[in-house]
């Protein structure tokens, strides 16, 4: 069943993936009508974050965001479909790196670097710094059911030179290079709900008391890692930009959680600065205290 589900639907994520950017963005606009407005994909749950997170805002303000963050949602769908067929040449065009000389920097201390960042303005496409640095690059990720998509995934990130895991091989990867003197830049999505049985630490986000990731930071200090932030920007519709910011050099001098905290405020002032560009689609506070 797997497998005909997948030659079922690979054939139109292909199609997708070789349409010119400006008939990609255009069947975007018509699969937003189609997903917000005649199915309503997830709308409850994305007026309800924007509820809790964004109270300060009208109901009309509200709905603008909603509406705009379905559209994009749209777009980065399409993105991700994208990238199964796009050039380095094009991509590079279109997610730009304002200062990766301070991660090159970073690189020369002679330690590993996790690299946090959060689900907004095209995170999936920030594996194309993998052209830019000379550290391994491991993309962190959830394992897909499906296989034959999981393994298709990892084919597409391999093109741009990363190297995918899954949450569970993270540790043992990150131990086995440790002990072989490999140094890698792994890259961490922190700013999801971690499971209730893996949360060590509460605080808030958006104004909402949650539990937050703090994987990054423990396996940072256990493995004496350099950790960076990756602060991505939306510039206008199809391109992107992404800025580097050194959260420590010193990782075990750190107090704990101050690190998950920082990343914390960076994420909520990303989203304030631009809401639209978050993945608002997930229930971000479904545990409680």
């Amino acid at each position: 069943m797997q497998f005909v589900l997948y030659i079922l639907i690979y054939p139109i994520l292909w199609l997708i993936s070789i349409l010119p950017f400006r008939l990609l963005y255009l069947f975007s606009d018509f699969i937003y009508l189609l997903v917000y407005h005649v199915i309503g994909y997830r709308k409850k749950t994305v007026r309800e974050n924007l509820a809790i997170a964004l109270p300060h805002l009208s109901e009309k303000e509200r709905l603008e965001i909603e509406k705009k963050s379905f559209h994009y949602l749209c777009d980065m769908f399409l993105e991700m479909a994208k990238t199964m067929t796009i050039t380095q040449k094009q991509i590079n065009k279109r997610y730009t790196f304002t200062n990766i000389e301070t991660y090159l920097e970073l690189e020369k201390k002679g330690k590993s670097i996790a690299l946090m960042c959060a689900h907004y303005a095209s995170y999936e496409w920030a594996i194309s710094m993998n052209h830019h640095i000379n550290f391994i690059g491991y993309g962190i990720y959830k394992k897909i059911a499906n296989k034959y998509f999981d393994k298709l995934v990892k084919d597409i990130r391999s093109k741009f030179k990363a190297v995918l895991i899954t949450t569970k091989e993270t540790k043992p990867t990150i131990e086995y290079n440790a002990k072989n003197n490999i140094l890698g830049v792994y890259g961490f999505a922190s700013d999801q709900t971690p499971r209730r049985s893996d949360t060590m630490y509460w605080s808030t986000f958006l104004g909402n008391e949650t539990p937050i990731h703090t994987g990054a930071e423990t396996l940072a200090k256990r493995y004496d890692m350099n950790v960076i932030f990756l602060k991505g920007k939306r510039v206008k519709r199809g391109y992107y930009e992404a800025t580097f910011e050194v959260l420590s050099e010193d990782v075990r001098s750190v107090p704990d959680f101050k690190i998950s905290e920082e990343f914390m405020r960076k994420v909520e002032q990303q989203i304030y600065d631009a809401p639209e560009f978050y993945l608002w689609t997930h229930k971000r506070w479904k545990h409680k205290k």
